[in-house]
C-alpha cells in the first residue's frame, strides 16, 4: 500500500519530489480551505505544513489515518502537540534548517540599521541626494549584546565578531567555558543592557522575556542603544518604542517579528517611526532555508513511517510511553522536578548529577530526558521535550551524569539531583506518593515534604520560637494565603528549612519582604 502525503502552505517542491521517490502518493494543496481540509484529511498518512495551517484537535480528530505531521521549519505554535499525542500522531520539525537564514537576516538588520539603508534607498528613489542626512554608524569596535546563545544567537555572535564587534551575552544554560569558546563574554541581563551598543534577542517569549525593553526598563539601558528582534514579538514592548526613540534612550530599532502577525493597525502606525525599520517575518524566508527544511522534513517523515529513524521528533517517546502505567508516574515526577530545579539552580550551572534508586532506576535514561525537558523549558527558543532536551542541555555545556541503584532507601523509588557546590540548595530528592502526588522529600539532608505543584516558597531559617509566625505574618500582610506548610529541622545546629505553597503568584517584592525577616535567608520561589 502506498502511503499518502498532503503538502500544504506552499512548501518547497523538493519535499514532494523526495516523498514520491520514497514511494508516497503526494497531493500539493497550498490554499486548501478549512472545510475542504476537514473533509479530506482522513485519507492521508502524513501532512507537511509551514505556519499558516492550524493543526487543531478538531482536524486531528478527523485525521483517522494520520501517522506523522511535519513542520517545514522550527516553530510548532500552529500544531496542537497534546492533541497530536493523544491521537497517536507523531509531530516533527526541522530545527536546523533556518538557523543560517535567521542569523544572516539579523546581521543584515544590524547593518541596515547602522547605515540608514532603508531610508536612504527610499530618499534616493524619490529624487533626493541626502548624503549628510543619512550619515551612518560603524559597527566595528561597538559592543553587541546577544541574549540567548542557542544555534541562532551563537551564529549571529560569530558573524558579527568578524565585523570587529565585541560580543557580550546571556544564556542561563550556557557555561562560561562554552561562551569563551565562542568568543563571548558572559554577563547578566542588566549588565548587558547597561553596556551594549546593540542588542539582539534570540529567546522564547516567556514571562521573563516579555517586555524586556520597555519604559519600565529605560533606566537600565545604555543611552543610544540599537535594538534588533528576529526572535519573538513581544520581547520588546512595541507601544513604548516610539517614546524611547524620541527621548534618545534608543537610537534605532529593527523588527522582523511582532506581538500580532500580521501586525494590527495600531502596530503598523508605530512602525512608521523614522528610526524603526521593519520586515514581515523574513528570518527564515530564503530559498536555501525553505529548500533545506522541505528536504529535511520529507526525509524525516519517510524514515519515521518506514521505522528507520525519528530525527526531529517532538513527541515520539511521549506517544510510546503514554500508556505505560509503570513509567508514566515517574515521567511526570521528573518533569515537574526539573521545572522546580531550574528555578532554584545557580545561573550558568555546569553539571547536573542525577541518581535513581528503586524501580525507577530501570528507566533512568528517559527519566533524565523528562527531567531535562522541565529544566530547559522557558529558556530555549524551541520546543523542548523528551526527544531533544538532552541535546539542548549538552550544546549549552551542561554535563549530565546518571547513576542507578537497586538498594533499598527510605523511599521505594527516589530521584536525587545534585546541583553542584555553587547551589544554595544543592541536593534534593523527590518521589511519587501516588497518582498525581509528587513530592520533594529531602533538601541537603533536611527531611521535608513539598508537593510539586502550585506556587512554592523555600527558605532557610534559624530554628527558634516565632520564626513561623513571623514569615506567615509577613505573607498575610502581603495578602498571600498559605495553602500548605512543611518544616525540616536540624536540632543539633538549630537550623531549619521551611516550605510554603501559596495560592497566588509572587513577585520580587513579596520575596524581599520575607527575606528581610531576621533569621531568614536563602529564599527561593518556584512556580509550577
Amino acid at each position: 500500500m502506498a502511503y499518502k502525503a498532503l503538502l500544504l502552505d506552499g512548501v518547497d517542491a523538493i519535499c514532494g519530489e523526495i516523498l514520491k521517490n520514497r514511494g508516497f502518493e503526494v497531493t500539493e494543496a497550498a490554499g486548501l480551505a478549512e472545510d475542504e481540509l476537514l473533509e479530506t484529511i482522513g485519507n492521508y498518512h502524513a501532512m507537511v505544513v509551514r505556519s499558516a495551517t492550524k493543526v487543531t484537535p478538531k482536524l486531528l480528530a478527523k485525521a483517522r489515518n494520520m501517522q506523522v505531521v511535519g513542520r517545514a521549519g522550527v516553530g510548532v505554535d500552529n500544531i496542537d502537540l497534546d492533541a497530536a499525542t493523544r491521537n497517536g500522531v507523531l509531530v516533527m520539525n526541522t530545527p536546523d534548517g533556518n538557523t543560517i537564514s535567521t542569523a544572516e537576516h539579523t546581521c543584515g538588520l544590524i547593518l541596515a540599521l547602522s547605515r540608514n539603508i532603508p531610508a536612504a534607498v527610499a530618499s534616493l528613489k524619490e529624487g533626493r541626494w541626502d548624503r549628510k542626512k543619512y550619515m551612518g554608524t560603524e559597527v566595528h569596535g561597538k559592543t553587541l549584546g546577544v541574549i540567548g546563545l542557542g544555534k541562532i544567537g551563537s551564529n549571529v555572535a560569530s558573524r558579527m565578531k568578524a565585523f570587529g564587534m565585541n560580543v557580550i551575552g546571556f544564556d542561563p544554560f550556557t557555561t562560561h567555558e562554552r561562551a569563551a569558546e565562542m568568543g563571548v563574554q558572559m554577563m547578566e541581563v542588566d549588565e548587558i543592557l547597561a553596556k551594549a551598543d546593540y542588542l539582539t534577542v534570540h529567546t522564547p517569549l516567556t514571562a521573563q522575556t516579555r517586555g524586556l525593553i520597555s519604559k519600565k526598563s529605560a533606566s537600565k539601558i545604555k543611552r543610544g542603544m540599537w535594538l534588533i528582534n528576529c526572535a519573538r514579538g513581544g520581547i520588546f514592548e512595541e507601544a513604548d518604542l516610539p517614546a524611547l526613540l524620541d527621548d534618545g534612550t534608543l537610537a534605532g530599532v529593527a523588527l522582523d517579528v511582532y506581538s500580532q502577525e500580521p501586525p494590527t493597525k495600531e502596530i503598523l502606525e508605530l512602525l512608521k517611526h523614522p528610526n524603526i525599520i521593519c520586515t514581515p517575518h523574513l528570518g527564515a524566508s530564503t530559498q536555501e532555508a525553505q529548500g533545506k527544511v522541505a528536504e529535511q522534513i520529507a526525509s524525516q517523515i519517510a524514515d519515521a513511517i518506514e521505522h528507520k529513524g525519528f530525527a526531529g521528533s517532538l513527541n515520539g517517546k511521549s506517544i510510546a510511553l503514554s500508556t505505560n502505567k509503570e513509567v508514566q508516574p515517574f515521567l511526570e515526577l521528573a518533569e515537574r522536578f526539573g521545572r522546580l530545579l531550574s528555578q532554584i539552580a545557580p545561573k550558568h550551572i555546569k553539571k547536573l548529577s542525577i541518581s535513581y534508586s528503586g524501580t525507577c532506576a530501570d528507566h533512568s535514561q528517559v527519566l533524565t530526558d523528562s527531567l531535562l525537558s522541565g529544566f530547559m523549558k522557558g529558556s530555549v527558543d524551541e520546543v523542548v521535550n523528551l526527544i531533544n532536551a538532552r541535546f539542548h542541555a549538552e550544546t549549552r555545556g551542561l554535563k549530565i551524569t546518571e547513576t542507578q541503584s537497586r538498594e533499598k532507601q527510605t523511599y521505594t523509588d527516589l530521584i536525587t539531583v545534585d546541583l553542584g557546590p555553587d547551589a544554595e540548595y544543592r541536593k534534593l530528592s523527590a518521589t511519587p506518593f501516588g497518582a498525581g502526588d509528587y513530592r520533594i522529600v529531602s533538601i541537603d539532608g533536611f527531611s521535608i515534604e513539598i508537593h510539586l505543584e502550585g506556587e512554592i516558597i523555600i527558605y532557610q531559617n534559624v530554628d527558634q520560637p516565632g520564626m513561623l509566625a513571623a514569615t506567615s505574618g509577613a505573607l498575610a500582610k502581603r495578602d498571600i494565603n498559605i495553602a500548605s506548610l512543611s518544616l525540616g529541622r536540624d536540632l543539633k545546629n538549630k537550623q531549619a528549612i521551611t516550605a510554603f505553597t501559596v495560592d497566588t503568584k509572587l513577585d520580587q517584592k513579596d520575596l524581599d519582604y520575607i527575606d528581610q525577616i531576621d533569621g531568614v535567608n536563602v529564599v527561593k520561589y518556584a512556580s509550577l
